[in-house]
């Protein structure tokens, strides 16, 4: 009985310990290298490829007032360019969130030139951990997948890759 009551109490350990593993927002991924992001602003895509070859595809919104280039803090765009992958925050008020290397020195200069900041802090991120209501093209200026999908492409994607905004 009592050798009974010590298996299913380790079966059932066991089986919590896989459902919490499941539930982690961080994944492990072991496929091919991202090589770069590309964002179609205008089709609300974000691709990740390994050379030219696409690994996978996303539904985005972007900032609240998405067409044209990112000028200045507060105009609601989302930057168009080419930037790079600076940084991570596994512990962003958006699930999870991969930093975008804006403003670069053309952004700098830009926004200086009118007497204004660009901005920053623009991000690759998941839905509010808070609860929200979400219209399309919500953000501030960033690039925001469902948080399932956030978790692979924080997994898949790596400081340093280059990505490409296109209007």
């Amino acid at each position: 009985m009592k050798s009974n009551r010590r298996f299913v109490l380790l079966a059932g350990l066991s089986a919590l310990a896989a459902c919490s593993r499941q539930d982690s927002k961080f994944r492990t991924y072991r496929g091919p290298d991202v090589t770069r992001v590309i964002v179609n602003k205008g089709e609300r895509e974000m691709f990740l490829l390994h050379h030219n070859r696409t690994l996978e595809r996303y539904k985005v919104d972007l900032g609240f007032s998405p067409s044209g280039h990112k000028q200045f803090e507060g105009d609601g765009r989302t930057p168009e360019g080419e930037y790079h992958i600076d940084r991570r925050n596994p512990n962003s008020s958006f699930h999870l969130s991969l930093g975008i290397s804006y403003p670069n020195e053309a952004d700098i200069a830009y926004a200086k030139a009118l007497g204004k900041s660009p901005g920053g802090d623009i991000f690759i991120h998941g839905e509010p951990n808070a609860l929200a209501f979400l219209s399309p093209d919500w953000t501030a200026g960033c690039i925001s997948v469902k948080n399932r999908e956030m978790e692979d492409v924080y997994a898949m994607v790596r400081d340093g890759t280059p990505i490409t905004i296109n209007a």
